[in-house]
């Protein structure tokens, strides 16, 4: 099989990979929900809905840096073009199956930057902490310079979340420790009394590479520059639901108090269903309603933001899928270490 073919087939599967995803998110949504997304639009001042797209996408950017920066203590340097690329196609399958952008980076990353999994796994899993950290920060942060009109509601959300599968959030997190616990144990055993086998000493060897990710954080000299771009990306976020608020009538008088409100609770949207679909309306126009924002205009308006931030995932995501087999077609072009 000649290159070309292979290149068409490549294209061909990364097409279809993009359409279904499009259609997954739009069949995922009732008729309804179809009718109040495209109110919103229609009603929605477009001038501010630009900036509103540009700081999205810085937000995805400086992500993307964060990340590169995580790689450096391990000596890999990837370019941020290949880096950026993976993380919208992350959040692009992200829409349709939770997690499963998680891999799809890493597996991309790794095909064309020459870096193994395992580290790569490491990383994401140290972005994660740190982002759960910086979202826990930021709820004490809203709740303390509103506690009167938010706290109550945050708290009850929480409970809510913790509750969803029928017990507290924090036996859950007793159970995830006792099989990460379990499996490490069993792991070590597993190597003492079988050194010599092969998929035992794979797998050990990839969790070695998960706990080398981890200490990365450790050697990160650019540290400065990893909380400053974690600082950024929220402050995204922030404006983007503030100049939001601008962009339609009834919601224009809303502070970047409210702001905080509606971020916080639309991030355990996004947590709780695939792209926070469904979900991501309902809570902000619960959050709202606090505000004295009648429902119809605050349903209105968390369509209109999750259709923004949801169009661009979709759009720029499926434009990266196509484009990294051709930014990549060169091996000369790869650059995976840094020598000087």
């Amino acid at each position: 099989m000649n290159k070309r073919l292979i290149s068409i087939l490549q294209y061909t599967i990364f097409l279809g990979a993009g359409i279904f995803l499009v259609w997954w998110q739009l069949k995922g949504m009732t008729a309804e929900q179809k009718n109040q997304f495209i109110s919103a639009l229609r009603s929605a001042n477009y001038w501010l809905i630009i900036p509103i797209i540009f700081m999205s996408l810085l937000s995805h950017l400086s992500r993307a840096y964060r990340w590169k920066l995580l790689l450096e203590p391990l000596d890999y340097y990837p370019k941020i073009k290949n880096v950026f690329a993976v993380t919208m196609v992350g959040y692009l399958a992200n829409a349709a199956i939770p997690r499963l952008g998680e891999v799809l980076k890493c597996t991309f990353l790794s095909k064309y930057e020459h870096i193994k999994v395992e580290k790569l796994v490491g990383s994401i899993l140290i972005e994660r902490t740190f982002d759960l950290f910086c979202f826990v920060l930021f709820i004490g942060i809203t709740v303390m310079i509103q506690v009167d009109k938010i706290g109550s509601f945050i708290k009850e959300k929480i409970a809510s979340f913790g509750d969803n599968a029928g017990m507290p959030l924090w036996v859950k997190g007793l159970i995830v420790l006792g099989i990460m616990l379990l499996i490490y144990f069993g792991l070590k055993l597993l190597v003492k009394n079988y050194p010599e086998n092969k998929t035992i000493l794979k797998t050990n060897n990839f969790f070695k590479g998960i706990g080398q990710g981890f200490t990365a954080i450790k050697s990160l000299k650019k540290r400065n520059q990893f909380i400053a771009h974690t600082l950024f990306i929220w402050a995204m976020y922030l404006l983007q639901i503030y100049i939001g608020f601008m962009a339609m009538e009834h919601t224009a008088e809303l502070d970047i108090r409210a702001a905080c409100s509606v971020l916080v609770l639309a991030t355990f949207a996004m947590i709780i269903t695939p792209n926070g679909i469904g979900l991501f309306p309902i809570f902000v126009m619960q959050t709202l309603i606090l505000y004295g924002i009648d429902s119809a205009y605050g349903k209105a308006f968390g369509w209109l933001i999750w259709g923004v931030a949801t169009c661009i995932i979709l759009v720029v995501g499926f434009i990266c899928l196509l484009l990294l087999p051709y930014i990549n077609k060169q091996k000369n072009e790869i650059n995976t270490s840094h020598t000087g």
